[in-house]
């Protein structure tokens, strides 16, 4: 039998360029203060709604369906990002991120992806939905490297406004310098439709 080729694929509000260059020029202080880490390149900021891992085209398919009638019960959600942090910690940082304000209607379409997507078998994320947009993934957590970072948020303000008008389902593909997002599947909130 031959195997059904798969993608890794993810749940995203991608955000508009002109807020994602805003972010990339107020973190450039962050980029500067550790050049040798993993930072994402501005043209693949994102909050991730719902990682999904690896999926068939008919998975995906049937993916969409389901999300898209959850994004359909919302209208467009006003979205603010604002200030920087670290997961766990600045201390241990793992990732370093830019803060999104809480909308309880963000949190409401969370909830309707996740039982969209439990809907066709996937289990429930084990952890509180926290969103975010990823800066950084260091190479080597904590230490020296997460201090430098640390020191220079202080002189970091980070203020971008947008709407959140689609989620979209995005494949994560190998490049030759890390890898790319291609959009699988644009699914309108509401009326933006």
């Amino acid at each position: 039998m031959t195997p059904v080729p798969t993608v890794r694929c993810f749940i995203a509000i991608n955000l508009a360029a002109d807020v994602r260059d805003a972010v990339a020029a107020a973190t450039a202080p962050l980029r500067a203060a550790a050049p040798g880490e993993a930072w994402i390149p501005p043209e693949r900021l994102h909050i991730t709604v719902r990682f999904l891992g690896e999926q068939d085209a008919a998975f995906v398919e049937r993916l969409a369906v389901g999300v898209a009638g959850a994004a359909r019960r919302y209208e467009p959600i006003p979205l603010e990002l604002q200030g920087i942090g670290a997961f766990p910690t600045f201390r241990r940082a793992r990732v370093i991120w830019v803060g999104v304000g809480y909308d309880p209607k963000l949190e409401l379409l969370h909830h309707d992806v996740e039982v969209a997507c439990m809907a066709l078998g996937l289990e429930v994320e084990g952890r509180p939905f926290r969103p975010h947009v990823t800066l950084a993934r260091l190479v080597a957590p904590g230490g020296d490297v997460a201090r430098a970072i640390r020191t220079a948020t202080r002189g970091v303000r980070v203020h971008a406004s947008s709407m959140v008008d689609s989620i979209d389902i995005m494949a994560s593909e190998p490049a030759p310098h890390g890898r790319t997002y291609v959009r699988l599947a644009a699914l309108p909130l509401g009326r933006a439709r």
